[in-house]
């Protein structure tokens, strides 16, 4: 066996340097797991909110599009779901006897609001996992590697003639505690600072969206639109 690959500094190493060296191990596992995870879900959020925008500013019967959007609201993601319950709700107060229209239009903006935070909440999903792992993950490989190193200078003690032979083999198995948290925390700390530029930028959209269509429904109730509306 190489004596200098991972795998041997891993099996000459203390008990207490294996443990940590398998819970980075774990940990390094779980956060790419989170990563790809969390990747492919904002490449998915990204796209459906070009592709609703692009079917919403080119509908003129917005009651239709709501329909539609009704028919699997169960599937519905990000900006769809807003637009679903701020529709909803402005369509159910609006068929209501003597209500006045700015009850409609806040009844409409608290719905968006409520699925607009909701939405925040599945954006940030995880992502506080990535910042404790980026944060923790050094510490707790220098952790691993003070306790080897005190580990083998208390061998060193012991002996009677000591060298750099005998505690350097040591000092690499610990160091290599360090390396290990180093190569869990360094992915973890550029996905969360990518994702959580992802989760402002799609929250901003999704304001500015609610925003617009709060115009939309403000002018419906109080003077003409170009978007269409059938009770």
């Amino acid at each position: 066996m190489n004596d200098s690959s991972v795998l041997y500094y891993f099996l000459n190493a203390g008990i207490v340097v294996k443990l940590v060296m398998l819970l980075l191990l774990l940990t390094s596992i779980a956060s790419w797991t989170i990563i790809f995870q969390r990747y492919f879900f904002f490449r998915k959020l990204r796209q459906i909110t070009r592709d609703f925008e692009e079917v919403f500013w080119s509908s003129r019967d917005l009651s239709r599009m709501y329909t539609e959007f009704n028919q699997h609201q169960n599937e519905l993601q990000g900006i769809e779901l807003i637009f679903h319950a701020g529709f909803r709700e402005f369509t159910r107060l609006r068929k209501q006897v003597d209500i006045a229209p700015e009850i409609v239009l806040e009844g409409a903006q608290r719905a968006m609001r409520i699925a607009h935070a909701r939405e925040l909440d599945m954006l940030e999903q995880h992502l506080s996992f990535l910042a404790t792992v980026g944060s923790i993950s050094p510490y707790v490989g220098l952790f691993g590697t003070v306790w080897g190193i005190m580990t083998s200078f208390h061998e060193l003690s012991k002996s009677q003639q000591a060298t750099i032979a005998m505690v350097a083999p040591g000092i690499s198995e610990a160091l290599i505690a360090t390396a290990m948290g180093l190569f869990s925390a360094i992915p973890a700390v550029i996905a969360y600072n990518r994702f959580a530029n992802q989760v402002e930028r799609l929250s901003s959209q999704y304001s500015t969206f609610m925003e617009e269509f709060s115009n939309i429904l403000y002018r419906q109730l109080y003077g003409t639109t170009r978007h269409e509306f059938r009770s």
